[in-house]
């Protein structure tokens, strides 16, 4: 079982699997540049407290999948973040990279993101529904498939 994040007033324990794409779907992130793309990306996520779990680094794309340590960072905020400062970063960094994207994004727009865990929506709605048993009369929010 994972370990649950505790703050002042909450427990979670939200996981993500992300992954983005580069521009073009051009095959840029070999070698140096995605040694530097996961340093980056592990910078840039520690600054974020957001632990990375797991992670691949493909010629084209990229996926990690991460737990969020704390729910007042908004999941479009974080990837804005990833990509925007490596993109910047890496094009200041490498001469190569900048001759292939002049100056622009070296990131494609979007990303695909999922909510991971070890609770399915089946789980919890079987849980919410079995929760009141034995509480007759009383009134119960239900939700009935």
């Amino acid at each position: 079982m994972e370990e649950y994040k505790k703050s002042s007033h909450t427990i979670h324990g939200v996981s993500l699997h992300i992954v983005w794409i580069t521009k073009y779907r051009k095959g840029v992130l070999k070698g140096d540049i995605a040694a530097r793309t996961k340093v980056l990306i592990r910078r840039i996520c520690e600054e974020n407290r957001v632990e990375i779990i797991k992670g691949s680094i493909s010629a084209d794309h990229v996926h990690i999948l991460v737990r969020l340590g704390k729910l007042s960072l908004s999941i479009s905020k974080l990837i804005q973040q990833i990509k925007g400062k490596t993109s910047h970063k890496l094009q200041m960094e490498y001469e190569s990279l900048r001759k292939e994207y002049w100056g622009q994004k070296l990131w494609a727009r979007g990303y695909f993101c999922v909510s991971v865990g070890n609770v399915s929506e089946k789980m919890i709605s079987e849980y919410i529904e079995h929760h009141f048993e034995g509480t007759k009369g009383k009134d119960t929010f239900r939700i009935e498939e």
